[in-house]
């Protein structure tokens, strides 16, 4: 017998806990309620309110399907028209009350978030907030009961044969979507004004890349972007971490202080940015069959394409991007939420790739590959004509997570 189902419009607002995101469509935001009865699940206040790390982990232990019962951030919100990408850079993050401003800042995401979302129901608005590897520390370095996410690091600068990927600095991410381009930017104009403004802000912005729907998905070398994406069930299972990624040698794990302080990373996603710029000239002087060569897949259908066995110095894009586990064979999927962006008037147009992933080595593997490549010296053919401006690494905690920082 099928499982009821309720949909909810998620605002980037903490969902009730008593939901499990079993069913996510990456293109319609939708939650599947577990069927625990002939009734549907009442939504007690209660039930609203951000789960403790105890809790967490006693529900996590009893669920024999692993599912995440707590509320994560909108990773998974669908494409839209509009994107801004903010990178923050907090001004002396050691300073008590820095500190302090951030993680006000930090627990009223939901209060923000919703204030904007209202504005108009069908805008489809949303926002994820990822912190970078140091500010982490500095955040929580007095805190035993929150533990940095097992692999949040740096972003790690890869330098191959021909191409580079630079690492840039980067404290704070806000990944801000919605159908308006009014909707963002109050959003984004709102948030700098709760940091301060001029010398009074505690952050800098580092970058701010504004990012646009290009006809059918496409990016603008003219390829549909992101079609590798996991759909359905396969989303939250590749990217949000789970409780069985939190390890401990007890026998009873929620007894174990190492244990419960690391789940505040489950629900979380590891994020990885870079800023890329495309030579559209050299592009452009490529016809349909060598421009698709370069990607893997055909430019009109967006076909997969064989993979090439003549030996070349550069594979495919497609080819190196796709990462499988050499002893089970599993491929290990991300979620990419990349936006073109650009200006004809200066001239400069490019990608924004964002990956969200519950295991940061997939990415980080997946960065080398292109670079280095596979073996060393068969680097990514679209490096010839794409070059990474920035790359930074941050974790997108759950929304229980940051509502508890108040």
């Amino acid at each position: 017998m099928t499982a009821p189902t309720r949909s909810y419009t998620v605002f980037g607002t903490i969902v009730p806990s008593s939901l499990c995101f079993a069913s996510i469509s990456r293109r319609a935001v939708t939650i599947r309620q577990r069927d625990y009865g002939s009734s549907p699940l009442k939504l007690s206040n209660s039930q609203e309110r951000p789960l403790s790390t105890t809790t967490l982990c006693q529900q996590q232990m009893s669920m024999a399907s692993h599912r995440v019962p707590i509320a994560p951030q909108s990773v998974d919100a669908p494409l839209t028209q509009h994107a801004t990408f903010l990178v923050l850079a907090v001004r002396s993050p050691a300073e008590p009350q820095t500190r302090q401003a951030i993680r006000s800042t930090l627990a009223g995401m939901s209060g923000r978030t919703k204030t904007v979302a209202m504005r108009d129901l069908g805008g489809r608005f949303s926002c994820v907030v990822g912190i970078g590897s140091d500010l982490w520390d500095h955040l929580f370095s007095s805190s035993a009961e929150v533990k940095k996410p097992a692999e949040l690091r740096p972003f790690r600068p890869i330098r191959g044969g021909k191409h580079a990927a630079p690492a840039t600095r980067g404290d704070l991410l806000f990944h801000i979507r919605a159908e308006r381009r009014d909707l963002c930017f109050e959003f984004e104009r709102q948030l700098l004004d709760s940091l301060g403004r001029g010398a009074d802000s505690v952050v800098e912005v580092v970058d701010e890349t504004v990012g646009f729907r290009y006809f059918d998905a496409r990016d603008l070398l003219g390829f549909v972007d992101g079609t590798a994406n996991p759909l359905g069930a396969a989303l939250p299972a590749s990217v949000l971490v789970a409780a069985s990624d939190i390890s401990s040698g007890s026998n009873d794990p929620c007894s174990d202080p190492d244990y419960v302080a690391a789940s505040t990373a489950v629900g979380g996603s590891y994020v990885v940015v870079q800023k890329y710029v495309h030579d559209m000239a050299r592009w452009n002087a490529l016809n349909t069959e060598q421009q698709e060569s370069v990607i893997g897949r055909t430019k009109l259908t967006n076909e997969e394409l064989d993979d090439v066995t003549e030996t070349t110095q550069s594979k495919a894009h497609k080819t190196l991007a796709t990462i499988v586990d050499e002893q089970t064979g599993e491929e290990h999927d991300i979620l990419r939420d990349n936006m073109p962006f650009g200006s004809p008037g200066t001239g400069e147009l490019g990608t924004y790739f964002i990956g969200y992933s519950r295991r940061l080595w997939v990415v980080e593997k997946m960065l080398e590959r292109m670079f280095v490549g596979v073996p060393p010296g068969m680097h990514d053919r679209i490096l010839d004509y794409s070059m990474p401006l920035t790359g930074t690494t941050f974790f997108a905690p759950s929304a229980s997570f940051l509502a508890n920082l108040s």
